[in-house]
């Protein structure tokens, strides 16, 4: 990574996390990386120079993980993934079970901190929704 790159990145993630810093609680890991939990569901924020003048942020919720595998809980993430307007819902498959990630990427250079921390709150907010509308997640441990 260039210096300039680094500089563009960095830039980005303090004003990502200063943005969010008036709603929750943060923290910087020493990669520069976002770190924060809405409702019990960890989220990371990464910034990425694409090209230049194209930085974007990339923010990722884990909703949950380890559940069963359950066809009805696939339904229901089928169905929700669907309903999304921020952030594409994933599911992976571990020896453990089915892990829900609720994924969101844009580019963000020039973003004031008050749209970009609503923004962000809204893909937060997402993933905190969904965590508490899937079915079996409040008996879950995940």
């Amino acid at each position: 990574m260039s210096t300039a790159e680094a500089a563009e990145t960095g830039e980005l993630l303090t004003r990502a996390r200063e943005a969010l810093e008036r709603y929750i609680e943060v923290h910087v890991d020493d990669d520069g990386a976002i770190t924060f939990s809405h409702a019990d569901v960890p989220c990371v924020i990464q910034a990425t120079r694409l090209a230049e003048g194209l930085t974007v942020l990339s923010l990722t919720c884990v909703v949950a993980w380890d559940l069963p595998e359950d066809p009805a809980l696939a339904v229901a993430i089928a169905e929700r993934a669907g309903q999304g307007l921020f952030g594409t819902l994933g599911v992976g498959h571990t020896d453990n079970g089915l892990d829900v990630t609720l994924r969101y990427a844009f580019p963000a250079e020039g973003m004031e901190p008050s749209p970009l921390g609503t923004l962000l709150m809204l893909v937060v907010s997402t993933a905190s929704q969904l965590r508490a509308e899937l079915p079996g997640l409040s008996n879950s441990e995940g």
